[in-house]
């Protein structure tokens, strides 16, 4: 279960550091909205503006937006703390990734990012078809 975490800490970045290089990675976002911000917006009202402002960066690193959905409902799991949505992108290297979140004009935005989410899941996949 993913509660109450918003950002990787250091040793989760040095884990994904080990990706294997040269291979595209697929990340696996899970999102759940807090009901009413700091600011008095909803969570998805801030994470849309986020998302609206993030779109180039993940272009700009040859990422791509695979799938995107609402969740439903929950058929294995606790449905009390089920993600609103989940979405997958993918980049073509961990190394493009990399560079997407340090680039300091990206940082700047993540703000909107951490305001809007209860928790946001994000998962490091790699293909085994």
């Amino acid at each position: 279960m993913i509660t109450n975490q918003i950002s990787p800490s250091n040793e989760q970045l040095v884990g994904l550091q080990g990706y294997t290089k040269n291979t595209p990675i697929t990340m696996l976002n899970t999102l759940r909205f807090k009901a009413k911000t700091s600011t008095n917006e909803t969570g998805q009202e801030a994470y849309a503006r986020y998302f609206k402002n993030a779109v180039p960066f993940v272009k700009k690193y040859e990422g791509k937006l695979i799938w995107k959905g609402q969740v439903q409902n929950t058929v294995i799991g606790n449905s009390e703390l089920q993600p609103h949505i989940v979405f997958l992108v993918e980049y073509p290297t961990v190394n493009h990734f990399f560079s997407m979140i340090t680039n300091p004009e990206y940082q700047k935005i993540t703000s909107d990012r951490t305001l809007a989410l209860e928790y946001g899941g994000l998962l490091a996949c790699q293909n085994t078809q």
